[in-house]
């Protein structure tokens, strides 16, 4: 069990600090549940606690696994030629995970992608939930701002995609 204070990850939503632990009657039921605020979106989040674990709520990723986050970006990868539906229903099974490395992978070929031909607006969408939920988790891991981690991101990137342009030439 979580505590107040506790900084945890909510797929599909992303990173954010336990505020609080309530009990709220909803559709006549008494449950208690974790209030999370999230440091991107400036949204809140309401989770029974008897789920959070069920529904994929984790404590944030380590040190270790960020390193491997940042690398991700370092490699510029070609789009596999798939169809815009089944690229969006993949991608979206890699969201669902929760796992920071599906999702930076989601981030890096959606940009990639966006960048070469193009995304489709539901793929542009599902780019922006991707990278703020990534952001969210890296903001609470690293203890810098939201704009610092984009910069960060996009410079990888970008330097990525240079390099393989420079290659093509």
């Amino acid at each position: 069990m979580f505590k107040i204070g506790d900084n945890i990850f909510y797929p599909l939503h992303g990173a954010g600090t336990i505020e609080s632990i309530e009990e709220q009657k909803i559709l006549g039921e008494k449950r208690k549940y974790y209030v999370i605020k999230m440091p991107v979106g400036d949204v809140k989040v309401m989770v029974p606690t008897e789920n959070a674990e069920h529904v994929g709520v984790r404590n944030l990723v380590s040190n270790n696994i960020v390193s491997k986050v940042f690398k991700t970006f370092d490699t510029y990868i070609e789009d596999a030629g798939i169809n815009w539906s089944k690229r969006y229903r993949d991608n979206m099974d890699k969201m669902k995970t929760g796992d920071i490395l599906e999702i930076s992978d989601v981030v890096r070929s959606l940009t990639f992608k966006q960048k070469e031909k193009g995304l489709s607006t539901g793929e542009k969408k599902m780019l922006t939930n991707a990278k703020q939920i990534l952001v969210s988790e890296l903001v609470l891991t690293n203890h810098m701002d939201k704009e610092s981690i984009e910069v960060m991101i996009d410079e990888k990137m970008q330097k990525a995609y240079d390099k393989k342009m420079e290659e093509l030439l």
